[in-house]
């Protein structure tokens, strides 16, 4: 009787020669860029987006953490949905990604274009960014208290406050400050945390709500002046930064008397209808730019809360800050008809 391995012309000996060249073989290789990959900043420069965006690059750059470059492109019009939308139509590009902040949620839910989360593909969660409540330097107030009693007395409106966007993050807690203080301001919307920066330095605004990252400069410099986090505890940094002074010196500001908190998402998303495998490559070099002196140092320079998540963890957490800002937003009188 012919055996079966004679009946194909291959002996025994010959058939284990072959598995063992083909088990020497590689394997398809793992799936990774081909071309220049996009990071798109649904905001104006110098903000926390953009300056993160421009940190990832460089740190990808200068360890050769990838083959290919890295393009960062602003796309701030509409209050970001101009990046979203151009996200949203690059189905199945797996060379463009989108960092995120709050106005993921707040620019759909505030302005109705045909726009959501689920639009995207959670990649990763770099981290929660913090708010201050700044003033000018120059000003004599050392205490929310301080501020906020003069705010009272001068006729609704008179006071400005500086922040980003019409109906975004940095209006949304202006609203729960004047809620929770009783008291009323003139909102003046700027492209980016760097522009609003610049005019409370200048003292066009009386005050802003900026990212620790957006105003560090100007605090280092001595032009500017925390009076309190948004956050539900102190910041951890004890490094100093403004003579003496340390983000961990910064009262929260419930214990100064204005009871909210709010943190903001600093995330990476890419287009719909991408592969598994790309993901899982950009998450791979998310975490080799997380080990890095240079990330560490702007997580310590901006103060913020360095949570990372992935995966089903992300998109569940993203899915409940939706729902929160939904809240947030129809409190605030900010939702778009539909919403």
């Amino acid at each position: 009787m012919t055996s079966p391995n004679r009946l194909f012309g291959l002996g025994a000996a010959a058939l284990g020669t072959a598995l063992v060249i083909a088990s020497a073989l590689p394997s398809s290789a793992a799936w990774e860029p081909t071309r220049p990959v996009e990071i798109i900043v649904p905001a104006g420069t110098g903000g926390g987006a953009d300056q993160m965006a421009r940190v990832i690059q460089g740190i990808i750059s200068k360890h050769t953490l990838m083959k290919q470059s890295v393009v960062v492109i602003n796309k701030a019009g509409g209050a970001g949905g101009e990046g979203f939308l151009d996200v949203k139509g690059s189905r199945g590009n797996p060379h463009k990604l989108v960092i995120t902040l709050s106005n993921l949620f707040t620019t759909p839910l505030g302005t109705g274009i045909p726009f959501n989360w689920k639009d995207l593909t959670p990649v990763a969660m770099m981290a929660l960014d913090e708010f201050v409540l700044w003033v000018n330097a120059e000003t004599p107030y050392k205490t929310v208290k301080d501020y906020i009693e003069d705010v009272k007395k001068a006729p609704p409106g008179q006071f400005k406050m500086g922040g980003t966007g019409s109906k975004q993050e940095d209006q949304i807690i202006t609203v729960a400050v004047e809620k929770a203080a009783g008291v009323k301001f003139t909102y003046i919307p700027f492209r980016g945390g760097g522009e609003v920066a610049v005019q409370l330095v200048g003292n066009h605004v009386n005050s802003t709500v900026n990212n620790p990252i957006e105003a560090v400069a100007q605090w280092r410099a001595g032009k500017v002046r925390p009076l309190c986090v948004f956050d539900g505890k102190p910041l951890a940094y004890t490094d100093k930064i403004a003579g003496d002074k340390a983000w961990a010196d910064i009262p929260t500001c419930k214990s100064q008397g204005l009871d909210m908190e709010y943190l903001m998402l600093r995330g990476i998303f890419m287009p719909p209808g991408v592969s598994k495998e790309a993901v899982d490559y950009y998450v791979e070099l998310l975490k080799k730019v997380r080990e890095t002196p240079e990330w560490k140092k702007l997580m310590n320079d901006g103060a913020f809360n360095q949570t990372f998540m992935t995966g089903a963890d992300y998109a569940k957490w993203v899915e409940n800050e939706e729902k929160r800002h939904q809240g947030l937003m129809k409190e605030a009188g900010f939702l778009a008809s539909g919403n």
